[in-house]
């Protein structure tokens, strides 16, 4: 082989080890880096970009939070017609998750930072990591029990007495814990990426063990076990819902006991939201958002004006208001999904697109 091959092979090699990490990002999350080139730009600026907003939370009172990936956390107190930023404390920009006590206090959990909390004005942080493990925060859940963390090393509650961090029970330490619900103010249910879903009886501290739920979630079709969850959700008759993170939705009217599938197929089956209502269940996926109210029906779209499907958070607040975090920017709707509005101006602009991992 000549010289000149040789050289050229190197630097086809080198740039195959290069382009593959950014080859991975971009398929993570159904094709993101196609979705970005079809995104429609709501601020006119070539090559600008709406934050991938990748967590939400809304208080009693309807005030909504949108947790930005790389520019931080916002607030709006106006249905998210405008937007403020409230960055002072946060050392860590980059949110994946969000919760609001029962107090109105915020906590947001980061990429690689921990975990921070709102002080009383309400607009400045205070980080709250003693005791934590420096991992990722996917999932906050703030109950009457306590509040809980779900990170890449199992899950830990806060006491505020000693002002730190604790494991709830071994044998998750090597497992992200992507979702959490608690089931009868006792059992605390989680969703995890490789060990589907496990519970807890919290009423046991340091004693309890982690019981994984006995049914799998098989595809009907390809008969393939779905133990990558992104989220679970419960309604006001307790049934629960589990979203994998490429095999659709089950539910539990058993509270965890047993689960069968819910609905039929959804074009897609990335399931990035959950909000059982009384007029039907809501599901935001990689590719828009569905509802059906009936455990075998048929989904029906609901994306009018949603110009970036690829979703990957969804709230609703408690005057009906359903909010939807993207990957380029955040949409409210009114009407229960029927017409989406773009309240994206104010979250600021990026001139990339940085994704999380999972």
């Amino acid at each position: 082989m000549s010289r000149y091959k040789k050289q050229l092979l190197s630097q086809i090699q080198f740039l195959g080890i290069f382009l593959a990490p950014m080859i991975l990002i971009a398929s993570w999350s159904g094709g993101a880096l196609a979705a970005s080139e079809r995104h429609s730009n709501p601020f006119g600026h070539e090559g600008a970009f709406a934050p991938s907003i990748q967590a939400l939370a809304t208080t009693n009172e309807g005030t909504v939070y949108a947790g930005s990936f790389g520019l931080g956390v916002f607030v709006s107190h106006d249905h998210g017609d405008t937007w403020k930023t409230i960055n002072v404390g946060l050392g860590d920009r980059f949110i994946l998750s969000l919760a609001v006590d029962q107090k109105g206090i915020v906590y947001a959990g980061t990429v690689r930072g921990g975990i921070f909390r709102t002080k009383e004005d309400g607009m400045s942080w205070e980080a709250i990591s003693q005791g934590l493990k420096r991992v990722e925060v996917k999932s906050l859940l703030a109950h009457s029990r306590g509040i809980y963390a779900g990170t890449g090393r199992g899950v830990y509650q806060w006491h505020e007495t000693d002002q730190t961090w604790v494991v709830m029970a071994d044998g998750l330490d090597q497992i992200l814990v992507s979702s959490m619900v608690m089931m009868d103010n006792q059992r605390l249910f989680v969703g995890t990426a490789g060990k589907g879903v496990l519970w807890l009886d919290t009423t046991k501290p340091g004693t309890a063990t982690w019981q994984r739920v006995k049914s799998q979630f098989v595809d009907a079709k390809e008969r393939l076990r779905h133990n990558h969850i992104r989220i679970l959700a419960k309604n006001r008759d307790n049934t629960l819902f589990v979203g994998t993170q490429d095999g659709g939705i089950y539910h539990s009217v058993d509270r965890g006991k047993s689960w069968q599938a819910f609905g039929r197929s959804l074009p897609n089956d990335s399931i990035r939201g959950i909000v059982p209502t009384n007029a039907g269940v809501f599901v935001a996926t990689g590719r828009g958002i569905y509802t059906t109210s009936l455990p075998k029906a048929k989904w029906t779209s609901v994306n009018s004006g949603l110009t970036e499907r690829a979703v990957q958070v969804m709230v609703v607040t408690p005057e009906g208001d359903f909010f939807v975090g993207t990957s380029a920017g955040a949409f409210r709707s009114q009407d229960r999904g029927q017409h989406w509005v773009n309240v994206s101006e104010g979250l600021g602009t990026q001139f990339s697109m940085p994704r999380p991992y999972f």
